[in-house]
């Protein structure tokens, strides 16, 4: 798609999809296409989750959007990709205004991930962004100026539950709990999987709705519109 396509006149606002590990951004087509139809130009931040650093990635992804030429870029993040997208933004501050959505993003840290790379054939696998961002302690809050919203998964469905062993809401890979972080404006918690966070209608729907709003239209989990609002 190239940038500065129109809908009734108007530019469309530029979307950026940064997929996550062990992935290369077809398995988002869907949600790309239903950002698409959002109303929102959608562009596919393509880097190598296993080979590549942070500071390569990050440095990829400045010049992706900076070639994009965009009044207006959101960033939507899946798993890893969410903190791509988090150091992205506090090492390159200075980028066109817009929000900012994590889909199953282990904002601060991931068991799964830990008890993984206690395997010594596996934790080659699992990369060096992995084992920058994850595998050691960080704390993490998000102190962007740019509304952040989070969407996490309650279906436990996948490979994480074979070395995290999650005795709290899951989304197979990563705890509900663990997607939380400090500063976000909004969070929202849906019956999918982690990599059902790509294709759940439900879930476009709300992440189109933040990235126009910047909040959820549907309450969090447990916690009624008008809590939210105050």
């Amino acid at each position: 798609m190239t940038p500065g396509a129109r809908t009734g006149g108007q530019a469309r606002p530029a979307v950026v999809f940064v997929h996550g590990l062990w992935l290369t951004g077809p398995e988002s087509l869907l949600l790309r296409k239903r950002l698409q139809a959002g109303g929102f130009q959608v562009h596919s931040f393509r880097y190598p989750t296993v080979t590549g650093t942070l500071a390569h990635s990050t440095a990829a992804l400045e010049r992706f959007v900076a070639a994009l030429d965009a009044p207006t870029v959101h960033l939507v993040g899946h798993s890893l990709g969410g903190l791509i997208i988090y150091r992205f933004l506090e090492r390159y501050p200075q980028q066109p205004p817009g929000r900012v959505v994590f889909l199953g993003t282990p904002a601060v840290g991931s068991r799964a991930a830990l008890s993984a790379a206690r395997y010594a054939w596996l934790a080659p696998l699992m990369g060096r962004t992995v084992a920058e961002e994850l595998l050691t302690a960080r704390e993490r809050r998000w102190s962007a100026p740019r509304s952040l919203g989070i969407i996490a998964g309650s279906q436990s469905l996948g490979l994480g539950r074979l070395f995290a062993q999650f005795t709290e809401p899951n989304d197979g890979a990563v705890a509900v709990s663990e997607t939380r972080m400090p500063g976000a404006s909004d969070h929202l918690t849906l019956p999918v999987s982690h990599m059902g966070l790509l294709v759940s209608r439900r879930v476009a729907q709300q992440t189109v709705a933040f990235l126009r709003e910047g909040r959820f239209s549907l309450a969090p989990q447990g916690v009624s519109s008008s809590a939210r609002s105050r």
